[in-house]
């Protein structure tokens, strides 16, 4: 039995990712991971197949971002914001790294939301199939949406 301790101890980090492709500020974003652990903690009676759990952890912290993304588009029409660096300054080369992760995080942001789904879970090193269970896909479907995420991820970076 899977306890939400281990969860948070397991895919914490991902999970935090995940809450960063859909939410910009600090603030809210850490809501949303509250928001994703609490759907995750109730659904656990409900697990079945150990062998599932990363696609049903990541299942429920996808739909929780869809949701947030929803009810928060709804709140805050046409508002532009841009993602602070969570590290302080450092060398050069530390900052050069986190401002390209900032324009990645930034452009993922940017991508249609099954785009943005597929690419944030291949960062989390799932397989194809393992993101196809998560989001109810067929692993080829999934294949074709990385192929275009990756293509409209090159077009946001290049133009930028």
């Amino acid at each position: 039995m899977h306890t939400l301790e281990t969860i948070i101890r397991t895919y914490g980090p991902a999970l935090a990712r995940v809450a960063s492709s859909y939410e910009v500020d600090r603030a809210l974003r850490e809501d949303l991971l509250q928001e994703m652990l609490l759907a995750i903690h109730r659904a656990l009676p409900t697990l079945r197949d150990d062998a599932s759990l990363a696609p049903f952890v990541f299942r429920i912290a996808h739909n929780r971002g869809v949701t947030h993304v929803l009810r928060e588009r709804a709140a805050r029409r046409n508002a532009v914001q841009i993602e602070p660096s969570d590290s302080p300054e450092t060398p050069e080369e530390s900052r050069i790294e986190a401002d390209r992760t900032q324009r990645l995080h930034a452009a993922i942001r940017r991508l249609p939301l099954p785009y943005r789904q597929v690419i944030t879970l291949v960062l989390e090193e799932l397989s194809h199939q393992e993101i196809g269970e998560t989001l109810g896909l067929s692993v080829s479907n999934v294949g074709v949406r990385v192929s275009r995420a990756k293509g409209q991820l090159k077009e946001l970076l290049r133009d930028e």
